[in-house]
């Protein structure tokens, strides 16, 4: 039962007068003292961002999780992001920020895609619908799901990194990261092919993910071990903070599967993005509806500090 000082951050297309006055109430609800308050984004002021974004820092002896829980459910009613977090920043300056790919970085997840290339769409993407539910154990899933892509021409893999759709907001996120200095990775269960395709494009540090074994021009249905799984992901977040002399505290995961909450409770702070319900309601941060680019609220960035 965490309690002490939290930042409540408000992300919404437009703050209207109702919002903040439940957002209020919310406060009010928990006994909570307002400390400051501080307006990060503003739609009218840069259209082009899409955001309006309020950051309350808040004082009181309420549970936290409680708090996080109510302002999960409030998001959820009003179809906006209230996200809690304990006040943390005047002694942990986070470094380094470790993203899931599929689903979280682009939009989709490319075994469907290359199943559907293979004619084996709906049984594959059915299987991975329920591993990122978590009602299938990851490794299990995983393995049937490539017994169904042995014979795939590898030339299907360079169509289809060539189409993959980015996520909103994930360019512009990326862009201020690497000149704010953070270090970032990819943490997959996805296929290294493809999370090198979004290295090149987007200028990620590092990336982690399951190598397709490929023979005479053909997918094999094997991959190299270890299979990145959620016991994997974590360990990498850890290993690479160690190696670059981060702390854990200063460690930021983004993800939006089953296989991703291990790597989300790891981290200093762990973002459930536009996530299944499962993995929503157990991380301790959760963005739904504004795009990848409203970390960099949640960090406390101000609009004008930041690239368009």
């Amino acid at each position: 039962m965490a309690r002490g000082d939290l930042i409540l951050t408000v992300l919404a297309s437009d703050l209207t007068a109702d919002i903040q006055a439940q957002v209020d109430a919310l406060i009010t609800q928990f006994n909570l003292n307002v400390k400051s308050t501080q307006r990060l984004a503003d739609v009218s002021f840069q259209p082009g961002d899409g955001i309006d974004c309020v950051e309350y820092c808040l004082s009181g002896d309420a549970d936290s999780k409680a708090v996080r829980d109510a302002a999960l459910l409030l998001s959820e009613t009003l179809g906006i992001d209230i996200v809690a977090q304990p006040d943390t920043r005047d002694h942990v300056q986070p470094r380094l920020v470790c993203f899931d790919m599929d689903s979280t970085l682009i939009k989709a997840e490319v075994i469907d895609e290359l199943a559907r290339r293979h004619g084996v769409g709906e049984e594959v993407a059915e299987v991975t619908e329920r591993a990122m539910r978590g009602e299938l154990d990851f490794k299990a899933s995983f393995r049937e799901r490539m017994s169904k892509l042995v014979g795939l021409d590898e030339s299907v893999l360079a169509e289809i990194a060539e189409e993959l759709p980015l996520m909103e907001g994930v360019e512009r996120l990326m862009v201020n990261l690497k000149r704010l200095g953070y270090r970032t990775a990819i943490l997959s269960g996805g296929f290294t092919y493809f999370a090198l395709h979004l290295q090149k494009k987007l200028g990620f540090d590092e990336i982690h993910a399951n190598e397709l074994i490929i023979e005479n021009g053909k997918v094999t249905g094997e991959v190299s071990e270890p299979i990145v799984d959620a016991e994997r992901k974590a360990e990498l977040l850890e290993v690479i903070a160690l190696r670059q002399g981060f702390s854990l505290d200063q460690t930021i995961a983004v993800g939006d599967g089953a296989n991703d909450l291990k790597m989300l409770a790891k981290a200093g702070m762990g973002i459930a993005f536009r996530a299944k319900p499962l993995v929503r309601a157990q991380a301790c941060q959760s963005i739904s509806t504004s795009g990848l680019d409203g970390v960099l609220y949640l960090l406390g960035y101000q609009q004008q500090d930041l690239t368009p």
